[in-house]
């Protein structure tokens, strides 16, 4: 018994030895960030009255905030730049449409001035209402312009009191711009509505949402999002799709972002040389409210119209985005003058729009073409594997026949010596 578990885990370490040269070829970038756009910030803090509460270690949550904004001005990376503005700090009235223009830039999206910054925050005081819809709606504007990544970071310690612009579809708004603007959202000692509330804004832009009851979980956060504007990004290009694939854009490696109707499909072309592989992604995301239960389908195709490869993924109203990708790996060829092969990618989505809801214009989708060298060595599983290295099969084959006859050799020298003794 204990032989045979012996050489059962020696069959399996040796499958395992064998199986460890199989690895995924690793992904390559659909375009290189350059280096040289500038990095964008704007953080917008609400300084409306229930911000005097005190619930955050003993002190004010507005004492919490302008402790975070200095250990986080200090901070700071030098290629950011970075604005602040504030939203219910001036008009401390009753009336809500004054109220709800109570916004203003505190300080202006520059290169960081710490002492001036520091100060202009010292000055704040917990004043009006919370017009967070308006807030966004300005610090877009404070971040237009430049190809670098552009951050709203909000903080808030309540939902918007400006209905009815929903800070939800101002978020949205924001989004089908097409200008790669993110916004993350920290909530001060929330409840569910306000949860709900900024949960909502952040999703919508791709951002993220924090719940904070700590200072220094604040100051973590928000330290934490602005070292990663400061990170470099591809922009993505604006193309338009065609309805057909004859009048489809020839697009290179990289990253584009287009616009979809309901019901319409969108066709790109891309060569790609014998000796190549295409790997192809999209996300489609719903900018506005649809109904539950759609999906996205990406389809490389021939000129002919003939289905190549596709992938497909679904949702049911759980996420606003949806993707999914595909790859397609052309075969070398011994004539070094053998022509490129044009390959359509049809994009279509089943997203359909919720009663009353406007259909135009199109969703905005997020293609990502990157053409690279084919598999042409061990570590690629496409020539390493079962899909061009048959011979690998054949010898994990070979070794279990192998082993079988060891085994059953071994078998029958025991059972003589048992039946000699």
């Amino acid at each position: 018994m204990i032989r045979t578990q012996r050489l059962a885990a020696g069959v399996c370490a040796l499958l395992a030895a064998l199986a460890a040269g199989v690895a995924f070829p690793s992904a390559a970038s659909a375009g290189e960030p350059t280096g040289e756009a500038t990095s964008k910030v704007d953080l917008v803090l609400d300084v409306s009255g229930s911000m005097r509460t005190r619930d955050i270690d003993g002190g004010t949550r507005m004492a919490a905030a302008k402790q975070a904004f200095n250990e986080v001005l200090d901070a700071t990376p030098e290629e950011v730049q970075l604005g602040i503005r504030t939203l219910g700090a001036d008009y401390a009235g009753n009336d809500q449409k004054t109220g709800c223009k109570d916004t203003a830039q505190l300080y202006p999206v520059s290169t960081l001035d710490r002492t001036e910054a520091k100060t202009a925050v010292a000055t704040l005081s917990p004043t009006g209402w919370t017009p967070i819809g308006p807030a966004l709606l300005k610090a877009a504007d404070d971040l237009a312009g430049g190809a670098g990544s552009k951050r709203i970071v909000l903080i808030s310690d309540g939902e918007d009191t400006c209905a009815p612009l929903d800070p939800c579809e101002v978020a949205r708004e924001i989004a089908a711009k097409g200008i790669g603007m993110t916004i993350d959202t920290l909530g001060l000692v929330p409840n569910t509505k306000m949860r709900k509330q900024l949960s909502c804004i952040a999703e919508a832009t791709g951002g993220t949402y924090t719940s904070v009851e700590h200072a220094d979980e604040l100051t973590d956060k928000v330290n934490q999002l602005v070292d990663r504007a400061a990170d470099p990004v591809v922009t993505p290009v604006a193309t338009e799709g065609a309805a057909q694939c004859a009048d489809a854009p020839t697009l290179k490696s990289g990253l584009y972002t287009d616009r979809e109707e309901f019901g319409q499909q969108r066709f790109y072309r891309v060569d790609v040389n014998p000796g190549q592989e295409l790997r192809a992604s999209v996300s489609v995301a719903a900018d506005r409210a649809v109904n539950p239960d759609y999906g996205v389908l990406l389809r490389a195709v021939t000129v002919h119209g003939r289905e190549i490869v596709r992938g497909e993924a679904a949702g049911n109203g759980r996420t606003d985005v949806v993707s999914t990708g595909l790859r397609y790996p052309k075969a070398d060829s011994d004539d070094d003058e053998a022509p490129a092969e044009t390959v359509c990618l049809q994009v279509t989505h089943s997203f359909s729009a919720a009663s009353g809801v406007k259909s135009t214009p199109g969703l905005p989708l997020e293609l990502t073409v990157d053409v690279v060298d084919g598999p042409s060595h061990s570590g690629d599983v496409a020539s390493f594997g079962l899909g061009r290295g048959w011979w690998l099969l054949g010898l994990l084959v070979l070794v279990g026949f192998l082993a079988a006859l060891v085994w059953g050799w071994v078998s029958r020298w025991r059972v003589a010596v048992w039946r000699t003794n």
